[in-house]
């Protein structure tokens, strides 16, 4: 599923980005755009983001 139009991101690419390391937005962004162009996506990386590394949502809290 396309998650950042501005840039053609997909669910799948972000997974593989978040699984070589990138904990936050801006990591993700420095890796393939994503959350960088209008910011529309950024919601849906932070909740991607939630469901993929583990404690994640402790720890900003």
């Amino acid at each position: 599923m396309l998650v950042c139009s501005c840039f053609a991101v997909s669910d799948r690419t972000l997974r593989k980005v978040i699984g070589a390391g990138a904990h936050d937005v801006e990591e993700i962004g420095d890796h393939c755009g994503a959350g960088t162009g209008c910011g529309g996506c950024v919601e849906e990386i932070e909740e991607l983001l939630d469901e993929t590394v583990p404690h994640r949502a402790q720890l900003i809290a």
